[in-house]
């Protein structure tokens, strides 16, 4: 998905359903700009709304091409994949998403669900900690180093590579 108008579309369509913008595409809406191409589009959802966002999707031409719950799952219309991480959400706001099948999770604090700008348009996504927070504990790919370095250059902070 190269075109931060298509992206806009697949928000707009899941509404009311609440999605938030992670990955390549969640970097550029913390920045305010498109710095790269990307393969995918990375979008974090509710659980609990997941019928409302596949029907909303399905509605767009996606379908499922990839079943890897319970960490993600993958919809494509034949040109664009969405990568879908579903979290469960706690009282307080925070969410948690599995990592693995024997019941490892990965923690979404409740300050990490913040907003970004694709377009100039306000648009849900993770904050700069919760990016770096992901950005770890694997060998990054080229696209991982210029996020990480553009989260660095744009907000000063520390990453790991």
């Amino acid at each position: 998905m190269t075109d931060a108008a298509a992206v806009l579309r697949v928000l707009d369509a899941v509404r009311p359903a609440e999605v938030w913008l992670a990955g390549g595409w969640g970097v550029d809406a913390l920045l305010g700009h498109r710095t790269r191409e990307h393969r995918d589009l990375d979008l974090l959802h509710r659980r609990d709304q997941e019928p409302a966002v596949l029907e909303a999707l399905a509605a767009l031409g996606y379908r499922e091409t990839r079943d890897l719950r319970p960490v993600r799952f993958v919809l494509s219309d034949g040109a664009t994949e969405l990568d879908l991480h579903p979290l469960v959400f706690a009282e307080d706001g925070s969410a948690v998403q599995a990592a693995d099948d024997r019941g490892a999770t990965f923690p979404y604090p409740a300050d990490c669900f913040v907003t970004g700008r694709l377009l100039g348009v306000p648009v849900p996504c993770i904050s700069v900690a919760q990016q770096v927070f992901f950005h770890q504990g694997y060998e990054p790919r080229p696209h991982d180093l210029a996020d990480m370095r553009h989260l660095r250059e744009a907000f000063g902070v520390d990453t790991h590579f």
